[in-house]
């Protein structure tokens, strides 16, 4: 399980496991990690634990957000990154016999050409910042695993036997449809909604990641902790409808 290392000054003062999906740092008692300092901001920073990854954002702090040295908006923590926030140090590190695949092996597969969107529809990008592949207005996923990319593709998540499906309601696109095959696919569009739908072993999963609007499903708007899909749920992104369900 990947922790943090928060310290001062060079002086450890506590670990902190990142045992939950959604992690706020700030000021304010109501965060998770509450850092009492007039240089940090009542809520400060997210810390979001997707799989085996870990997005930091920041929440328009003061006095800004930075990792190993460089301030950052949005950023995939890699094992040994440094965050400062201040005086403070916050250290990610990845337990070496976690399973699975550690941040610093996330790569991106190119654009999916049947799924190209128009500039105002769904575009997909992934969190952090990181640069996108293909055109400007395509639908595009994320997976786990720069060696092991191909067996992330071809290997099925053990207990899940059933392959979701999105297909696309609304807009130019309407019709089109996306076997959600990969550990981990990004939909949205940045700088206003994004979202992410994983794949496990209990099923499907989709969590808001970008966005002061969340997403809805069914029409209901999503909050900070993942959501279950159920076969023909409706999803609401970035201005496009979509319907997920299950491939017969």
């Amino acid at each position: 399980m990947p922790k943090l290392i928060l310290s001062m000054d060079g002086l450890v003062l506590k670990e902190i496991l990142l045992n939950k999906e959604r992690t706020s740092i700030g000021r304010k008692a109501n965060n998770d990690i509450q850092i009492d300092n007039l240089a940090i901001s009542g809520q400060h920073a997210v810390i979001t634990c997707i799989l085996n990854d870990a997005f930091l954002e920041d929440q328009n702090s003061t006095n800004g957000t930075y990792v190993n040295g460089q301030p950052v908006k949005k950023h995939v923590l890699h094992n040994n990154d440094v965050v400062e926030l201040g005086k403070y140090r916050l250290k990610y590190l990845v337990d070496a016999t976690q399973p699975g695949l550690s941040p610093s092996e996330m790569v991106e597969t190119s654009a999916l050409k049947p799924f190209e969107m128009p500039p105002t529809a769904t575009d997909v990008s992934p969190p952090g910042g990181l640069p996108a592949t293909g055109d400007s207005g395509a639908l595009r996923t994320q997976v786990l695993g720069a060696d092991a990319l191909e067996r992330a593709a071809q290997t099925a998540v053990p207990g899940l036997e059933r392959i979701g499906m999105l297909q696309v309601l609304s807009g130019a696109n309407a019709g089109r449809e996306l076997e959600l095959v990969k550990s981990l696919t990004t939909l949205g569009k940045p700088g206003r909604q994004v979202a992410v739908i994983t794949r496990r072993a209990q099923g499907y999963f989709i969590t808001h990641v970008e966005g002061a609007v969340f997403p809805t499903v069914n029409g209901r708007a999503l909050d900070a902790q993942a959501h279950p899909l159920d076969d023909h749920d409706i999803i609401d992104i970035a201005g496009v409808k979509m319907e997920f369900f299950f491939r017969p």
